[in-house]
């Protein structure tokens, strides 16, 4: 692993640190408790993940390009796109953005900007991290580990606080619902 590698890998580590400790949530009218166990969940998976595709990345020889360093900086490029993707809709999403499913005093549906045509995009630009980390391996194996994991963790996450809003929201968020897409511009 090269020093650019390293240095990336732990913003986005310790971005994602500084996000679950600052943005929890917990405003005295907050309905919380939402989450059912989902955060730990990504987190348990992510860890897993993470470590045994670098294992895998040093432990088999399925390169997706020959040329490694080209797709290493490829991959590096790709989780850079993904945190500032997130920190925009985080950033977008503003007072409302908690990294545990909360329904906020006060709380509104949020459709313009990014969140007119994503309902999650905070998850799509982690997602697109968790791509280029995979990338940066340069292995087909480490890839799909660090990747296809991490995603379906992502889903149940999503399909929870999909409910909760709907919960909270009935047929306001049905019909956002009918209009965005998850994670992908005209495809999920």
């Amino acid at each position: 692993m090269n020093m650019l590698s390293t240095i990336i890998y732990m913003a986005w580590f310790l971005s994602e640190i500084l996000l679950h400790r600052i943005l929890r949530g917990g405003a005295p009218d907050d309905k919380k408790k939402k989450d059912k166990g989902s955060l730990a969940y990504i987190w348990i998976v992510i860890l897993i993940c993470v470590n045994v595709a670098v294992y895998l990345s040093y432990r088999t020889q399925l390169p997706i390009l020959q040329r490694g360093s080209l797709m290493n900086y490829t991959g590096l490029s790709v989780i850079l796109a993904g945190m500032i993707f997130r920190f925009y809709a985080i950033a977008s999403l503003g007072r409302l953005f908690t990294v545990v499913v909360t329904i906020r005093k006060d709380h509104h549906l949020k459709k313009d900007g990014i969140y007119g045509v994503l309902r999650h995009p905070a998850y799509a630009g982690s997602l697109l991290s968790f791509l280029g980390f995979g990338l940066s391996l340069n292995n087909w194996l480490a890839l799909i580990i660090a990747f296809v994991p991490v995603l379906a963790a992502f889903i149940h996450r999503m399909d929870i606080e999909e409910k909760v809003l709907t919960e909270q929201f009935g047929s306001e968020y049905t019909d956002y619902i009918r209009h965005t897409q998850r994670i992908l511009p005209f495809i999920y």
